[in-house]
């Protein structure tokens, strides 16, 4: 993992550390005080540096996300012993979250938390489209869409169009959270699309079914949207 050092006080809205060096401060204290350090762990960034007298490494969404907020913060008697315990609990947490995930026989795959997709809808960069069309979805009480009547949520003329780009909002959210799921051969519905939902069981073979939104995925969306 690499870190890079800040301009001091160079570009506003880095500075969650203050640089507070001072002449007449203690010369331990100054050398250890001077600029805030960036770096990466998984999918979040990473800045340290010396706060209120202590060495602090704190996790937040990685650019070029929009998201705001603190993920996770730990302290060290050195900014490297913070650093490592930051990623230490980071690491905890992602092996939590992946054992909470429910086995899913029909998915072919463990589905995400309503946690997980939380953060993930919130840091990945959906369109306006896609977010009409889960936020639809998630209103219908676990009836699902139509794909006429999820390209009419989402202002496409096309279903074909509409359903590539639920497909891409699975893509994206499976990337953020490091999953990947693969199309069924027997299955006409492009990659992705899984990770979203899926189709109700009809009886008719005409009727391809309507399109179901994981529970947990539902209350995801209305928690983020």
């Amino acid at each position: 993992m690499a870190y890079t050092n800040s301009a001091r006080g160079s570009k506003p809205g880095l500075g969650h550390f203050k640089d507070k060096t001072n002449k007449k401060k203690p010369a331990v204290e100054a050398a250890a005080s001077p600029v805030v350090q960036f770096g990466e762990h998984g999918r979040y960034q990473i800045k340290s540096g010396w706060l209120s007298g202590t060495f602090v490494a704190r996790a937040f969404p990685k650019p070029p996300t929009q998201a705001r907020g603190m993920i996770a913060e730990a302290t060290g008697a050195t900014e490297e012993e913070a650093i490592a315990s930051l990623q230490e609990a980071i690491d905890a947490r992602e092996n939590r979250r992946a054992d909470d995930r429910r086995e899913d026989s029909r998915a072919g795959f463990a589905v995400p938390s309503t946690e997980e997709y939380v953060e993930a809808i919130r840091h990945v960069a959906l369109s306006r489209q896609q977010l009409a069309m889960l936020t639809a979805m998630s209103l219908t009480e676990g009836k699902g869409l139509t794909a006429e009547r999820m390209a009419y949520a989402a202002g496409y003329k096309s279903q074909a169009a509409a359903f590539r780009s639920f497909a891409a909002a699975g893509n994206l959210i499976g990337a953020y959270l490091s999953i990947r799921t693969i199309s069924s051969k027997t299955s006409s519905d492009p990659e992705g699309a899984a990770l979203l939902g899926s189709r109700t069981e009809t009886l008719d073979a005409d009727d391809p079914g309507n399109w179901v939104l994981h529970e947990e995925l539902q209350k995801a969306v209305q928690l983020a949207l």
